[in-house]
């Protein structure tokens, strides 16, 4: 999330970006620790099935060996007295022992696919232990306890980007009307176009369920990120604190995520496009009910937002790790509270990553170092 909220003067325009497939940096050290104490239990088991195997397998041959010496007597037997009854007998036995020995060799069967089974779970935990072992060394690395912020300073990314950065990285700005600089992370282009990103999502790592206050000051972390889809829109603005930071917007420029905050027709009601509008919402959190519902769209979603009815397109919304989630999913009310954007996916799919950015208007109409806007629309990276 941003450093803040505060009011943005207009003639800026706002790019959102998307993506369904999520990247997962891995925490698990104690990998490694369950392995080892997992495993020698394994191999014990596996040490006790093959000897239960290997004597299954000289029973299953002494068995075979007297079941021939039992059809040869037989034959014999009944060459000699074929009108014995004890011979019949011996027959009736002889018949069950066949049965017998077929069920023992169907259970050896079994057991040898058994084993099969066992010994690629065990290369596979072999591979476990090494990826284990990767992930171990990681580990062992010292965290960085300081990180690295760019020199440059400006009114926004793209001032920075204008005064030589090329490095996309933390900055300092102070915007025209800010009493003081603040921390922000810059995206900064091939093409020298810098963006100020005030918001984005990468894994649920932070909780979006704040407060009025919260949402005011900013919460989360400043770091890099990838995209898939992108929505822009252009002469965006987001009003003061005393308009409940009000967001405007001229018109939707491109994209092919498409426009989700024109409001969607969900087909439940006619006033569903209408409804689920965002232009012109003020923001509402679950201390500051501003949206245009009877009840409290922020706290039904769990999440602050510039809500109507409640939404068509809604990036503070819940993580689901797995994206897709249903009304179950969604606890008390059944509403959708993932992280959406109706035009791109359904309501019922939450997005993995998700990045709002800003960049000033001119910087993409001016002459000099305009790159065009078919260029600005694939972002110059074949990746977005």
């Amino acid at each position: 999330m941003a450093p803040s909220l505060l009011a943005t003067a207009g003639g800026l325009l706002l790019l959102f970006s998307f993506s369904s497939a999520g990247r997962y940096c891995p925490t698990t050290c104690g990998v490694a620790d369950y392995l080892m104490r997992y495993r020698p239990g394994v191999t014990q088991e596996l040490d006790d099935l093959q000897r239960e195997l290997e004597t299954i397998a000289n029973l299953t041959q002494g068995a075979e060996q007297t079941v021939v010496y039992m059809k040869d007597s037989t034959t014999s037997a009944q060459k000699s007295s074929p009108q014995d009854s004890y011979i019949k007998k011996s027959s009736s036995v002889l018949d069950d022992v066949v049965r017998f020995e077929k069920t023992i060799i169907e259970q050896e069967r079994q057991l040898f696919e058994l084993q099969g089974l066992l010994q690629t779970n065990e290369r596979r935990m072999t591979d476990l232990k090494q990826l284990s072992n990767q992930l171990q060394q990681k580990c062992n690395q010292p965290c960085k306890e300081e990180v690295e912020i760019e020199p440059t300073k400006g009114t926004d990314c793209q001032d920075v980007a204008n005064k030589g950065a090329t490095k996309s990285g933390l900055y300092y700005i102070k915007p025209a009307k800010a009493t003081e600089q603040f921390l922000v992370y810059c995206e900064i282009d091939s093409f020298g176009r810098g963006f100020t990103v005030i918001q984005r999502r990468r894994d649920g790592s932070v909780d979006f369920s704040k407060d009025w206050i919260q949402y005011k000051n900013g919460f989360g972390y400043l770091s890099p990120d990838d995209t898939t889809e992108y929505a822009d829109y252009n002469m965006f603005r987001i009003g003061s604190e005393a308009d409940m930071y009000r967001l405007t917007y001229g018109f939707y420029f491109a994209g092919d995520a498409g426009d989700a905050f024109d409001g969607f027709d969900f087909g439940d009601d006619p006033s569903d496009k209408f409804y689920t509008s965002h232009n012109g919402m003020q923001f509402s959190t679950v201390d500051k009910d501003n949206d245009k519902y009877d009840g409290n769209c922020a706290q039904q979603d769990g999440s602050g937002w510039w809500m109507n009815r409640c939404h068509a397109a809604h990036l503070n919304g819940k993580y689901y790790p797995g994206g897709r989630y249903t009304e179950k999913d969604a606890g008390e009310f059944g509403f959708d509270n993932g992280i959406i954007w109706v035009t791109w996916h359904n309501r019922w799919y939450s997005l993995k990553e998700t990045t709002m950015k800003l960049i000033p208007l001119n910087r993409i109409t001016a002459g000099g170092q305009q790159s065009g806007i078919k260029d600005f629309a694939g972002l110059g990276d074949s990746k977005k």
